[in-house]
Protein backbone atom coordinates (compact mmCIF):
# COMPACT_ATOMS: atom_id res chain seq x y z
CA UNK A 1 0.00 0.00 0.00
CA UNK A 2 1.33 3.17 -0.77
CA UNK A 3 1.52 5.50 2.05
CA UNK A 4 0.00 8.94 1.91
CA UNK A 5 1.99 12.31 3.83
CA UNK A 6 -0.02 13.96 5.78
CA UNK A 7 1.03 16.92 8.16
CA UNK A 8 -0.81 17.72 11.01
CA UNK A 9 -0.97 20.77 12.97
CA UNK A 10 -2.38 21.49 16.29
CA UNK A 11 -1.49 23.71 19.50
CA UNK A 12 -1.65 20.46 21.81
CA UNK A 13 -1.24 16.74 21.54
CA UNK A 14 -1.50 13.96 24.29
CA UNK A 15 -0.06 12.45 26.51
CA UNK A 16 2.81 15.65 25.93
CA UNK A 17 0.74 18.31 26.66
CA UNK A 18 -3.24 18.90 27.35
CA UNK A 19 -5.43 21.38 28.15
CA UNK A 20 -8.50 19.61 26.29
CA UNK A 21 -9.92 16.46 24.14
CA UNK A 22 -8.34 18.46 21.21
CA UNK A 23 -5.29 16.89 22.43
CA UNK A 24 -6.29 13.19 22.96
CA UNK A 25 -7.69 13.35 18.94
CA UNK A 26 -4.24 14.46 18.06
CA UNK A 27 -2.48 12.29 19.57
CA UNK A 28 -4.71 9.20 18.64
CA UNK A 29 -5.20 9.81 15.18
CA UNK A 30 -1.81 9.16 13.67
CA UNK A 31 -1.68 5.27 15.10
CA UNK A 32 -5.28 4.86 13.70
CA UNK A 33 -4.47 6.09 10.62
CA UNK A 34 -1.06 4.55 10.13
CA UNK A 35 -2.92 1.44 9.51
CA UNK A 36 -4.99 2.60 6.83
CA UNK A 37 -1.63 3.49 4.97
CA UNK A 38 -1.27 7.35 6.28
CA UNK A 39 2.25 8.46 7.37
CA UNK A 40 1.50 11.31 9.74
CA UNK A 41 3.69 13.66 11.41
CA UNK A 42 2.27 16.43 13.60
CA UNK A 43 4.00 19.71 13.91
CA UNK A 44 3.57 21.36 17.37
CA UNK A 45 4.51 24.33 19.57
CA UNK A 46 7.89 24.13 21.05
CA UNK A 47 6.48 24.24 24.37
CA UNK A 48 8.85 24.02 27.60
CA UNK A 49 7.31 20.60 28.67
CA UNK A 50 7.47 19.52 24.49
CA UNK A 51 11.29 19.93 24.24
CA UNK A 52 11.69 18.39 27.74
CA UNK A 53 10.11 15.56 26.31
CA UNK A 54 12.54 14.90 23.44
CA UNK A 55 15.64 13.14 24.28
CA UNK A 56 17.11 13.56 21.16
CA UNK A 57 16.30 15.46 18.11
CA UNK A 58 17.28 16.54 14.63
CA UNK A 59 17.23 19.84 12.75
CA UNK A 60 15.39 20.14 9.77
CA UNK A 61 15.21 23.51 9.25
CA UNK A 62 16.62 27.13 10.81
CA UNK A 63 15.43 30.31 9.66
CA UNK A 64 17.33 33.61 11.32
CA UNK A 65 14.25 35.44 11.78
CA UNK A 66 10.70 34.24 11.11
CA UNK A 67 7.93 35.96 13.15
CA UNK A 68 10.33 38.22 15.41
CA UNK A 69 12.90 35.48 16.44
CA UNK A 70 15.98 32.89 15.47
CA UNK A 71 13.75 29.71 14.71
CA UNK A 72 14.15 25.91 13.85
CA UNK A 73 12.34 22.99 13.39
CA UNK A 74 12.96 20.11 15.24
CA UNK A 75 11.89 16.68 13.94
CA UNK A 76 11.84 13.22 16.59
CA UNK A 77 9.39 10.72 17.86
CA UNK A 78 7.79 10.54 21.16
CA UNK A 79 5.99 7.20 21.98
CA UNK A 80 4.27 6.65 18.82
CA UNK A 81 3.91 9.69 17.81
CA UNK A 82 5.93 11.17 14.99
CA UNK A 83 6.31 15.25 15.88
CA UNK A 84 7.70 18.47 14.18
CA UNK A 85 8.69 21.25 17.01
CA UNK A 86 8.16 24.49 16.12
CA UNK A 87 11.09 25.97 18.19
CA UNK A 88 10.89 29.30 18.36
CA UNK A 89 11.91 30.70 21.97
CA UNK A 90 10.82 34.05 21.50
CA UNK A 91 7.09 32.74 21.21
CA UNK A 92 6.83 29.70 23.38
CA UNK A 93 9.50 29.93 26.44
CA UNK A 94 7.12 30.65 28.83
CA UNK A 95 5.61 29.31 31.55
CA UNK A 96 2.02 28.95 31.96
CA UNK A 97 -0.40 26.60 29.90
CA UNK A 98 -0.56 26.98 25.90
CA UNK A 99 -2.63 29.90 26.24
CA UNK A 100 -2.76 32.15 29.46
CA UNK A 101 -0.38 33.37 31.36
CA UNK A 102 0.14 31.72 34.97
CA UNK A 103 -2.26 34.39 36.28
CA UNK A 104 -5.20 33.57 33.73
CA UNK A 105 -5.13 36.09 30.76
CA UNK A 106 -4.63 35.17 27.95
CA UNK A 107 -1.15 36.13 26.39
CA UNK A 108 -1.64 39.05 24.38
CA UNK A 109 0.55 38.07 21.84
CA UNK A 110 -1.59 34.55 20.79
CA UNK A 111 -2.27 35.57 17.58
CA UNK A 112 1.45 36.38 16.37
CA UNK A 113 1.84 32.75 18.17
CA UNK A 114 0.02 30.63 16.37
CA UNK A 115 0.14 32.56 13.01
CA UNK A 116 3.82 31.30 13.60
CA UNK A 117 2.30 27.66 13.60
CA UNK A 118 -0.05 28.21 10.75
CA UNK A 119 2.50 29.48 8.54
CA UNK A 120 5.34 27.28 9.42
CA UNK A 121 2.27 24.61 8.64
CA UNK A 122 2.35 26.49 4.97
CA UNK A 123 5.67 26.20 4.69
CA UNK A 124 6.40 22.59 5.09
CA UNK A 125 3.33 21.62 3.04
CA UNK A 126 5.47 23.79 0.36
CA UNK A 127 8.50 21.78 0.70
CA UNK A 128 10.67 23.81 3.11
CA UNK A 129 11.56 20.27 3.85
CA UNK A 130 12.72 18.49 1.30
CA UNK A 131 12.92 14.98 3.44
CA UNK A 132 8.90 15.47 4.40
CA UNK A 133 6.52 17.27 2.05
CA UNK A 134 3.18 16.31 2.50
CA UNK A 135 0.25 15.74 0.20
CA UNK A 136 -2.64 17.08 2.92
CA UNK A 137 -2.03 19.22 5.26
CA UNK A 138 -4.49 18.68 8.51
CA UNK A 139 -5.32 21.68 10.16
CA UNK A 140 -7.21 21.31 13.90
CA UNK A 141 -8.88 24.12 15.80
CA UNK A 142 -8.23 27.98 15.44
CA UNK A 143 -4.95 27.99 16.53
CA UNK A 144 -3.87 26.31 12.96
CA UNK A 145 -6.70 27.68 10.90
CA UNK A 146 -4.69 30.11 9.27
CA UNK A 147 -3.10 27.17 7.58
CA UNK A 148 -5.30 26.70 4.12
CA UNK A 149 -5.25 30.83 4.18
CA UNK A 150 -1.28 30.92 4.00
CA UNK A 151 -1.53 28.03 1.26
CA UNK A 152 -4.13 29.86 -0.62
CA UNK A 153 -2.46 33.09 -0.85
CA UNK A 154 0.72 31.75 -1.58
CA UNK A 155 -0.23 31.31 -5.15
CA UNK A 156 2.08 28.05 -5.11
CA UNK A 157 1.19 24.73 -6.27
CA UNK A 158 0.46 23.50 -2.74
CA UNK A 159 -1.24 20.37 -0.88
CA UNK A 160 -4.99 19.27 -0.07
CA UNK A 161 -6.00 20.88 3.36
CA UNK A 162 -8.32 19.83 5.55
CA UNK A 163 -10.00 22.11 8.62
CA UNK A 164 -11.11 20.09 11.83
CA UNK A 165 -13.20 22.01 13.95
CA UNK A 166 -13.83 20.45 18.00
CA UNK A 167 -15.23 23.50 19.41
CA UNK A 168 -16.53 26.37 16.99
CA UNK A 169 -16.76 28.79 20.11
CA UNK A 170 -13.25 29.45 19.79
CA UNK A 171 -12.57 31.82 16.83
CA UNK A 172 -9.37 32.85 17.55
CA UNK A 173 -10.43 36.64 16.34
CA UNK A 174 -7.37 39.50 16.21
CA UNK A 175 -7.86 43.08 15.00
CA UNK A 176 -7.64 43.60 11.80
CA UNK A 177 -4.52 46.01 12.09
CA UNK A 178 -2.63 42.88 12.53
CA UNK A 179 -3.12 41.52 9.11
CA UNK A 180 0.29 42.70 8.01
CA UNK A 181 2.10 41.15 11.23
CA UNK A 182 0.20 37.67 10.44
CA UNK A 183 1.85 38.05 6.70
CA UNK A 184 -1.47 38.34 4.65
CA UNK A 185 -2.04 40.05 1.89
CA UNK A 186 -4.20 43.68 2.40
CA UNK A 187 -6.76 41.29 -0.37
CA UNK A 188 -7.21 38.64 2.11
CA UNK A 189 -9.37 41.27 4.75
CA UNK A 190 -12.73 40.36 2.87
CA UNK A 191 -16.14 38.30 3.57
CA UNK A 192 -14.70 35.54 0.93
CA UNK A 193 -11.12 35.96 3.26
CA UNK A 194 -10.18 35.81 6.44
CA UNK A 195 -12.89 38.34 7.93
CA UNK A 196 -15.37 38.26 10.45
CA UNK A 197 -17.43 40.87 11.63
CA UNK A 198 -14.30 43.38 11.27
CA UNK A 199 -12.09 40.98 12.77
CA UNK A 200 -9.63 38.78 11.50
CA UNK A 201 -10.64 35.16 12.69
CA UNK A 202 -8.23 32.04 12.46
CA UNK A 203 -10.71 29.56 12.44
CA UNK A 204 -13.03 31.25 9.58
CA UNK A 205 -9.93 31.52 7.12
CA UNK A 206 -9.62 27.33 7.94
CA UNK A 207 -13.39 27.06 7.31
CA UNK A 208 -13.21 29.45 4.33
CA UNK A 209 -10.14 27.92 2.12
CA UNK A 210 -9.62 24.30 3.43
CA UNK A 211 -10.65 21.99 0.69
CA UNK A 212 -12.59 19.45 2.95
CA UNK A 213 -13.97 20.34 6.73
CA UNK A 214 -14.43 17.87 9.11
CA UNK A 215 -16.24 17.62 12.34
CA UNK A 216 -16.41 15.60 15.79
CA UNK A 217 -19.63 13.60 15.11
CA UNK A 218 -22.81 14.31 12.50
CA UNK A 219 -25.08 15.78 14.49
CA UNK A 220 -22.76 18.65 15.32
CA UNK A 221 -21.86 19.08 11.66
CA UNK A 222 -25.61 19.27 11.17
CA UNK A 223 -26.00 22.13 14.79
CA UNK A 224 -22.91 23.96 13.62
CA UNK A 225 -24.58 25.00 10.21
CA UNK A 226 -28.02 26.49 11.97
CA UNK A 227 -27.80 30.19 13.13
CA UNK A 228 -27.41 29.74 16.96
CA UNK A 229 -25.06 26.50 16.51
CA UNK A 230 -23.21 28.49 13.97
CA UNK A 231 -21.68 30.82 16.36
CA UNK A 232 -21.63 33.19 13.29
CA UNK A 233 -20.21 31.08 11.09
CA UNK A 234 -23.39 28.86 9.76
CA UNK A 235 -23.88 30.83 6.96
CA UNK A 236 -20.66 30.33 5.53
CA UNK A 237 -20.50 26.06 6.75
CA UNK A 238 -24.31 25.96 5.06
CA UNK A 239 -22.17 26.93 1.65
CA UNK A 240 -19.60 24.99 1.95
CA UNK A 241 -21.87 22.19 3.45
CA UNK A 242 -20.69 19.62 0.39
CA UNK A 243 -17.59 19.38 1.76
CA UNK A 244 -18.35 19.12 5.28
CA UNK A 245 -18.41 15.83 7.46
CA UNK A 246 -19.35 15.14 10.53
CA UNK A 247 -17.16 12.19 11.56
CA UNK A 248 -17.79 10.85 15.22
CA UNK A 249 -15.03 10.83 17.83
CA UNK A 250 -13.41 8.12 18.93
CA UNK A 251 -11.50 6.41 22.17
CA UNK A 252 -7.57 5.69 22.17
CA UNK A 253 -8.64 2.00 24.04
CA UNK A 254 -5.26 1.99 24.95
CA UNK A 255 -5.20 4.56 27.44
CA UNK A 256 -9.22 4.98 28.01
CA UNK A 257 -9.90 1.17 28.45
CA UNK A 258 -11.92 0.60 31.46
CA UNK A 259 -11.36 -2.55 31.66
CA UNK A 260 -8.31 -2.44 33.03
CA UNK A 261 -7.83 1.52 34.48
CA UNK A 262 -6.90 1.55 37.80
CA UNK A 263 -8.48 5.04 38.55
CA UNK A 264 -12.23 3.95 38.19
CA UNK A 265 -13.62 3.08 41.05
CA UNK A 266 -15.39 -0.53 39.45
CA UNK A 267 -13.50 -1.56 36.53
CA UNK A 268 -16.83 -2.54 33.58
CA UNK A 269 -16.45 -3.79 29.85
CA UNK A 270 -19.42 -3.66 26.91
CA UNK A 271 -20.55 -7.08 27.94
CA UNK A 272 -20.64 -5.76 31.71
CA UNK A 273 -22.35 -1.81 31.64
CA UNK A 274 -24.31 -2.56 34.74
CA UNK A 275 -20.80 -1.85 36.47
CA UNK A 276 -20.58 1.65 34.60
CA UNK A 277 -23.46 3.34 36.85
CA UNK A 278 -21.78 1.92 39.53
CA UNK A 279 -18.51 2.63 39.19
CA UNK A 280 -19.64 6.59 38.76
CA UNK A 281 -21.77 6.79 41.72
CA UNK A 282 -19.12 4.78 43.78
CA UNK A 283 -16.46 7.41 42.67
CA UNK A 284 -19.54 10.43 43.77
CA UNK A 285 -20.11 9.10 46.64
CA UNK A 286 -16.29 9.11 47.83
CA UNK A 287 -16.88 12.97 46.87
CA UNK A 288 -19.29 13.41 49.61
CA UNK A 289 -18.08 11.85 52.07
CA UNK A 290 -14.52 13.20 51.59
CA UNK A 291 -16.38 16.79 52.05
CA UNK A 292 -18.40 15.72 54.82
CA UNK A 293 -15.01 14.33 56.99
CA UNK A 294 -13.65 17.83 56.43
CA UNK A 295 -15.81 18.92 58.79
CA UNK A 296 -14.03 17.08 61.92
CA UNK A 297 -11.67 19.32 63.60
CA UNK A 298 -8.23 19.64 62.23
CA UNK A 299 -5.87 17.57 64.53
CA UNK A 300 -8.24 14.37 64.28
CA UNK A 301 -8.75 14.53 60.46
CA UNK A 302 -5.30 14.24 59.56
CA UNK A 303 -6.01 10.44 61.29
CA UNK A 304 -7.26 8.40 58.73
CA UNK A 305 -8.42 5.59 61.33
CA UNK A 306 -9.62 8.22 63.88
CA UNK A 307 -12.87 6.89 65.53
CA UNK A 308 -14.36 10.28 65.09
CA UNK A 309 -13.54 10.26 61.46
CA UNK A 310 -14.93 7.39 61.32
CA UNK A 311 -18.11 8.24 62.64
CA UNK A 312 -18.81 11.12 60.57
CA UNK A 313 -18.19 8.95 57.42
CA UNK A 314 -20.42 6.84 58.74
CA UNK A 315 -23.28 9.29 59.47
CA UNK A 316 -22.22 10.57 56.08
CA UNK A 317 -22.82 7.62 54.27
CA UNK A 318 -25.96 7.26 56.37
CA UNK A 319 -27.34 10.40 55.30
CA UNK A 320 -26.40 9.86 51.34
CA UNK A 321 -28.14 6.08 51.32
CA UNK A 322 -31.20 7.52 49.19
CA UNK A 323 -29.51 9.72 47.49
CA UNK A 324 -26.80 7.04 46.11
CA UNK A 325 -29.40 4.59 45.27
CA UNK A 326 -31.57 7.55 43.56
CA UNK A 327 -28.08 8.61 42.12
CA UNK A 328 -27.60 4.94 40.81
CA UNK A 329 -30.85 3.74 39.55
CA UNK A 330 -30.54 7.45 37.03
CA UNK A 331 -27.50 6.30 35.78
CA UNK A 332 -28.29 2.63 34.84
CA UNK A 333 -31.51 4.41 32.95
CA UNK A 334 -29.63 6.97 31.12
CA UNK A 335 -26.79 4.50 30.42
CA UNK A 336 -28.97 1.89 29.43
CA UNK A 337 -30.61 4.44 26.53
CA UNK A 338 -27.34 5.77 25.40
Amino acid sequence: MTSLRVLAVASEIYPIIKTGGLADVVGALPAALKAHGVETRTLVPGYPDVLKAFPATEQLLHLQNFCGGPTRVLGGSYDKLDLLVLDAPHLFARPGNPYVTPGGADWPDNGLRFAALARMAAEIGQGAIPSFVPEVVHAHDWQAGLAPAYLHYGHRPRPATVMTVHNLAYQGKFPPQMLDTFGLPRESFTIHGVEYYGTISFLKAGLQFADRITTVSPTYAIEIQGDEGGMGLGGLLRERSQVLSGILNGIDTSVWNPETDPRIAVRFSAQELQFRAASIARAMLSEFIMLASRKVPRGLARLADNAVVQADVARAEARLGSARSYLIETLATIYAHA
